[in-house]
C-alpha cells in the first residue's frame, strides 16, 4: 500500500508542478492565429523500470503540455550498461539522442572524448539555477577537473542501515544510541544473550559495504598525487580486518555472499532480520519498498569510531550528446530542468526511495507528508549531508576490482586483510601504471 499511495500521490502532483521551462511561447497576438510551429523533437534515453517509466511519462507529457516549442518523447533501455553501448554506436552513427541517463563514470568517460556538451553556459542564462540547491556529493560527481560541468544529477543512492525492532528491543538496545562500528560491538553480546544468531549481517555482493566503513576511517584510494594506490595503507587494513575478526573470530556477523553473481544473497540477509537471526543488515533503499516500519526501521550508516560516517555515494547522471544544434540543446537543457525542478525530484524519490538530488524537495508539500510517513526518506536526506565521492580511477575501474576480490577473500575465505589488500594493491598499482603511462 505504501508503493500505491507513492505512486499516485506521485503522478498527481504532476498536473500541479510549479515550475515550467524557461521558452515557453509568448501570447499569440489579436487577429488570425498563425499556424501552429512545428515542435523540436528531443529524444531521452533511459533505463528504468516499467513502473518507474510510467511516472517518467507522466512527467514528459507535463512538460510537452507546459510549452509548445519541444516534444520529448523517451527510448526505455535495457540496462545502464546497454544504454552505454547504445549511445557509443549512437554517437559514432551521428544519430545521439539529446538527453541520456549514464552512471558517472561513463558519462565522464563521453565528455572527455568530446562526446557531451558541457552544461555551464546554459546553467548560466537560466535565471532560476541555483548550484547550492543541489547536494554536494551528487553535483560534484558531474564536474570534470578542467572547471566544467558535464552533466546533472537526477537522483542518487546510498546504501544505509536496517534494523529490527523487536531485536533492539529484545536486547535492551536504543538504536539512536549506536553511532559507531564500535559501538554496536560493545553490546554484540547483548544480541546474542537474547537469541539472535548474528548482531549484523553486512551486505555481500562486493566490497562496497566494506569501503564505506574504510572511507569512514580516512581511507583513500590514491595518493595526493594520484600515481600510487593506497588500498592497502592502515586505514584499510584496520576496517577491514576488524570485519573479518567480527565475522570469523567472533562470530557477531556474517555475509549471505556465496560469491556467485546472483541476488539470492540479498534477500538470504532480508529473510534472516525478519525471521530473527539478525538484528540488522547494511543495504540499498529500495529495500524499503516494502518494509513494515513497526519491524523493520532505517539509521544511517555507522561511523568509524569518532569519525562520522562517510558512504560511498553513486550519483545518476542526465547528460546531453554533442551533435544536435543549438535549438535541440536548449530544449534538452530545458527538459533537464524540468526533470530535476523539486516537485519532479520530489515525486520520483517517493516512487523509487532513491535520494533526490535537489534539497528543495523538503519544500514540497506532499513530499513534506511522506518525510513523516516514510523514515528512510529522511535517513537518505541526513546521510547526502555526509557522503564520499569514490574517486576517478584511471584505470576504468579494475582497482574496484581488486578491492572486490579482496573483500571476497577476507569475508568468505578469512584470508587476513593485510595479505588481501597487499595482494590488491600491488595488481591494482600495475593497472594504475599502465593506465598513467598509455
Amino acid at each position: 500500500m505504501k508503493k500505491l499511495f507513492a505512486v499516485l500521490v506521485a503522478l498527481l502532483m504532476l498536473v500541479g508542478c510549479s515550475s515550467t521551462p524557461s521558452s515557453s511561447a509568448a501570447p499569440a497576438s489579436s487577429g488570425e492565429e498563425p499556424a501552429p510551429a512545428e515542435k523540436i523533437e528531443i529524444e531521452f534515453w533511459l533505463a528504468q523500470g516499467n513502473n518507474v517509466m510510467d511516472l517518467v511519462n507522466s512527467e514528459i507529457d507535463a512538460f510537452n503540455a507546459s510549452q509548445d516549442k519541444y516534444h520529448v518523447t523517451a527510448i526505455q533501455q535495457e540496462n545502464y550498461v546497454k544504454t552505454f553501448s547504445n549511445l557509443q554506436a549512437a554517437i559514432a552513427g551521428k544519430t545521439a539522442p539529446d538527453v541520456v541517463l549514464l552512471d558517472t563514470a561513463p558519462a565522464r568517460q563521453l565528455y572527455e572524448k568530446g562526446a557531451l556538451v558541457a552544461l555551464d553556459g546554459f546553467q548560466a542564462n537560466d535565471v532560476d539555477f541555483n548550484e547550492d540547491d543541489y547536494y554536494e556529493v551528487y553535483a560534484e560527481q558531474g564536474k570534470h577537473s578542467d572547471g566544467n560541468t558535464f552533466a546533472r544529477p537526477w537522483y542518487g543512492t546510498i546504501q544505509i542501515a536496517y534494523y529490527s525492532v523487536k531485536a533492539f528491543e529484545d536486547a535492551g538496545v536504543d538504536p539512536n544510541s549506536i553511532k559507531s562500528w564500535q559501538d554496536l560491538v560493545a553490546v554484540g553480546q547483548k544480541f546474542k544473550d537474547a537469541g539472535y544468531q548474528y548482531v549484523w549481517e553486512p551486505m555481500g555482493g562486493d566490497a562496497k559495504n566494506l569501503i564505506d566503513a574504510a572511507f569512514a576511517n580516512g581511507a583513500k584510494v590514491f595518493s595526493d598525487d594520484g600515481k600510487t594506490v593506497t588500498i592497502n595503507s592502515p586505514e584499510w587494513v584496520e576496517v577491514w580486518e576488524s570485519f573479518r575478526d567480527w565475522i570469523h573470530d567472533d562470530n557477531y556477523m556474517q555475509t549471505k555472499w556465496n560469491g556467485i553473481d546472483d541476488w539470492v544473497y540479498w534477500y538470504d540477509t532480508i529473510d534472516d532480520v525478519i525471521e530473527g537471526r539478525a538484528a540488522g543488515y547494511t543495504g540499498s533503499p529500495v529495500d524499503s519498498v516494502d518494509f513494515d516500519f513497526n519491524v523493520i526501521r532505517p539509521l544511517e550508516q555507522f561511523g568509524w569510531e569518532g569519525n562520522v560516517s562517510m558512504p560511498w555515494a553513486q550519483a545518476l547522471m542526465l547528460c546531453m550528446p554533442q551533435g544536435n544544434g543549438e535549438e535541440r540543446q536548449q530544449g534538452a537543457y530545458e527538459f533537464i530542468k524540468f526533470l530535476t525542478n523539486p516537485e519532479n525530484q520530489a515525486a520520483y524519490t517517493m516512487l523509487t526511495t532513491y535520494p533526490a538530488a535537489n534539497k528543495r524537495v523538503t519544500e514540497v508539500p506532499e513530499y513534506q507528508k511522506f518525510l513523516e510517513e516514510n523514515p528512510v526518506a529522511g535517513v537518505l536526506l541526513a546521510q547526502s549531508e555526509h557522503a564520499a565521492i569514490y574517486p576517478v580511477d584511471p584505470t576504468g575501474g579494475k582497482i574496484l576490482d581488486e578491492l572486490n576480490i579482496a573483500a571476497e577473500k577476507i569475508e568468505i575465505e578469512g584470508v587476513s586483510a593485510q595479505e588481501a589488500l597487499d595482494e590488491a594493491q600491488a595488481n591494482a598499482q600495475i593497472a594504475l601504471d599502465e593506465a598513467l603511462a598509455g
